[in-house]
């Protein structure tokens, strides 16, 4: 077999979570391009139905799924819906979460729930509903999208950082409990060229040029070449890779973005 054929998921099919847009719907679209069928699942009906056309451009068939993560009715709902139109489940691609910077003094109980519900919970419970059809699968792989934050050091990030270490630690955990059937990774994103950074950068332009200082590579990544990674982890290819975080940050020392926080 070539090592090229390896990256091939012809036959197979995928779901993907927060797949309207950014690295989600990048990814999605990557899994279509290897061959998978894909099921794009995300808030915003207008959104994954670009996308799950943009897959159908491709030849493969999708499946346009609208759901809220986080309501545990939709997410179970979302699974049966993909097994039932498309067949089988094989591949999860977890996309969830997400929370702005602040101060710690001023984040209360309600953002560190909150935090860790996004980031932590909305991904699990996706996998558990999933497990059960994963398991029958003879080439299992899930693939949580996490953050360098998770195991860098920023200011700002208390809340963020905090979860996203929580769901790396979770993927080591679940790699030992699911294996050998079900394999587990995730992807840790530097800064990534995408929607809600280009809102979070608009406050101040210079954000945009310390996140490019702070990489070694001194500039930002694009949502594609995230995909190429969870493309890699979710196909033959990364097949004796599991309970790995795999770090595609442009060499991300630390998150430097000025915060207007005073010290303590």
């Amino acid at each position: 077999m070539s090592v090229l054929s390896q990256f091939r998921l012809d036959g197979r099919v995928a779901l993907v979570s927060g797949a309207g847009r950014g690295i989600g719907a990048a990814s999605a679209l990557a899994l279509a391009e290897a061959g998978a069928d894909v099921a794009v699942l995300a808030r915003t009906r207008t959104q994954i139905d670009e996308v799950a056309d943009r897959i159908r451009a491709l030849g493969r068939k999708a499946l346009a799924l609208r759901a809220d993560a986080g309501n545990p009715d939709e997410t179970r709902q979302a699974v049966e819906a993909t097994v039932g139109a498309l067949g089988r489940l094989d591949v999860v691609v977890g996309v969830t979460g997400g929370t702005g910077p602040g101060q710690f003094l001023k984040t209360d109980d309600s953002a560190l729930r909150n935090a860790y519900d996004r980031n932590v919970v909305d991904g699990l419970r996706l996998l558990r509903e999933a497990v059960v059809h994963l398991a029958a699968s003879d080439a299992a792989s899930v693939v949580m999208v996490s953050s360098a934050i998770g195991h860098l050091v920023g200011r700002g990030y208390v809340a963020y950082g905090a979860a996203k270490s929580a769901l790396d630690h979770a993927v080591r955990l679940l790699a030992d409990e699911l294996n050998p059937r079900i394999r587990i990774n995730a992807v840790a994103p530097g800064a990534v060229r995408t929607e809600a950074l280009e809102t979070f950068a608009a406050t101040d332009p210079a954000i945009l040029r310390t996140l490019e200082d702070s990489a070694q590579l001194r500039r930002i990544g694009s949502p594609e070449e995230i995909a190429a990674a969870v493309l890699y982890l979710a196909s033959p290819a990364g097949a004796y890779m599991t309970g790995q975080v795999l770090a595609v940050d442009g060499g991300l020392l630390a998150s430097n973005m000025p915060m207007p926080y005073p010290d303590l």
